[in-house]
């Protein structure tokens, strides 16, 4: 794993922040910090393993895509934390690590309402990319279910998920994974960065 000692200070203090300590830097110091981490992670060659990306990481900072920036006609942009009332959540569960596939949960979460959807990943580890597909919908209020059912042919295509290549897939490449954060690019060129709750 990478050390966050060596990395710019900016995304130090945002892994404080987004965990309930200190105060929010400066958004475009994150996103440089980001962007350090991912040309180091690529010029040491870092690889990563499955059973590191296990678990429940919160999002709490992004930066727009590739599509977006150039629509706007701008460069990479400072990015935005997410607010603290919403609460978006990956999890990660190994099926069969040995040949890197498994489930993710993308729960987004206002007050009582949570949204969630779920299917199958597969983990390359030659790119440190972890592909995934959301083949069901679950929606609830509280402890009530409003609405669940599977996503376009969700159970057809969970049944494909595994044989097709990296390119037919929606992924993020993650360049930098810690106990405290993960961070990845996604596949439109947006960077994000995740947390695990402070102990």
């Amino acid at each position: 794993m990478q050390n966050l000692d060596a990395m710019e200070s900016g995304l130090e203090d945002a892994i404080a922040f987004l965990q309930g300590q200190g105060t929010a830097p400066p958004k475009d110091c994150v996103a440089a910090a980001l962007l350090t981490a991912e040309k180091q992670a690529k010029c040491n060659k870092v690889r990563y393993r499955y059973d590191q990306l296990l678990g429940t990481w919160q999002l709490g900072f992004i930066t727009g895509t590739v599509k977006t920036r150039q629509k706007a006609s701008v460069a990479m942009g400072a990015g935005r934390f997410i607010p603290r009332f919403l609460k978006i959540q990956l999890t990660y569960e190994a099926t069969d690590l040995d040949s890197g596939l498994g489930t993710v949960k993308n729960s987004v979460s206002l007050g009582a309402l949570r949204l969630q959807l779920t299917g199958p990943t597969k983990f390359w580890p030659k790119t440190n990319s972890l592909a995934f597909d959301f083949t069901h919908i679950d929606v609830r209020f509280g402890s009530l279910k409003l609405y669940a059912r599977p996503v376009r042919g969700g159970a057809d295509r969970a049944a494909a998920f595994p044989q097709q290549t990296l390119k037919d897939q929606a992924f993020f490449t993650y360049f930098l994974v810690t106990d405290t954060c993960i961070a990845a690019r996604g596949r439109g060129g947006g960077l994000a960065l995740w947390t695990c709750e402070a102990p």
